[in-house]
């Protein structure tokens, strides 16, 4: 039997803390969090090599509009996508403060690199709530960070399910379907090529981008669209204003 990603926490914690130990060497501290990589997902070297096989895949080609996780490892793809002019959603961090949208032309040229990071991204963009998000359309792909991702898509991230929680509330809102791309970043010791199952839970990548390669994952399982409320706490419902907006909107609460 394989071993999946999802059979119990101890796996998942397994591959985070196998990986963060070689992960030191490469990673570029964060200003607040250091190396600790249990709060952020680390930028690392090569990420610009990284980002530029992302943006020259064909299949992510010319976009419009597209969803960037907060991570470190993405600002320069956040960089090069505000350069080209592209509107870009980015949840805050652990969405505290819900979503930003930097709409094209919102930042002034030479100051994108400072718009990529958090604090630049709430000077120059707006907060939207879901009803905006859903007027704004559908994402033409999303991008996210990791910690460790398995070359089947398995991903692993920090541990606290943000992202497979962001990606359930865009599906009930229109802004994903099942065959929207989603790729991520990350160092080759990232990589884990053991062939972990997803779960039902899980929300595996398409495309996974290094340094020195690129890997078009086979994926052949649907991905989960809809927040499953059974799970949600209610600390959740209180800390994560647009998922306490779902729940009012859906008239839950």
């Amino acid at each position: 039997m394989k071993p999946s990603a999802t059979d119990s926490p101890a796996p998942a914690r397994h591959w985070r803390h196998e990986v963060w130990a070689d992960l030191q060497p490469v990673a570029l501290p964060d200003s607040r969090f250091h190396l600790r990589f249990a709060d952020f997902i680390a930028d690392f070297a090569g990420s610009a090599e990284a980002t530029g096989r992302l943006l020259a895949a064909p299949a992510l080609a010319a976009p419009h509009h597209v969803f960037v996780t907060p991570d470190n490892s993405l600002t320069g793809l956040r960089q090069r996508l505000l350069e080209a002019g592209v509107g870009l959603v980015v949840s805050s961090y652990n969405m505290l403060r819900g979503f930003w949208y930097l709409a094209p032309g919102s930042v002034p040229p030479g100051q994108e690199r400072f718009a990529a990071w958090l604090d630049g991204l709430e000077h120059f963009g707006r907060p939207v709530n879901l009803k905006t998000l859903a007027e704004l359309g559908r994402f033409d792909w999303v991008a996210t960070g990791s910690s460790a991702v398995a070359t089947s898509g398995v991903r692993f991230g920090r541990g606290h399910g943000f992202f497979d929680l962001e990606w359930r509330i865009f599906g009930q809102l229109g802004l994903v379907r099942e065959t929207t791309p989603i790729c991520t970043l990350v160092h080759e010791v990232q990589i884990l090529e053991q062939a972990l199952v997803a779960s039902a839970d899980d929300v595996p990548v398409d495309l996974i981008f290094t340094p020195g390669r690129s890997i078009a994952v086979g994926r052949s399982g649907a991905r989960p669209r809809r927040v499953d409320w059974s799970r949600i706490e209610d600390a959740q419902l209180q800390s994560i204003p647009p998922l306490a907006e779902l729940h009012r909107a859906m008239g839950l609460s």
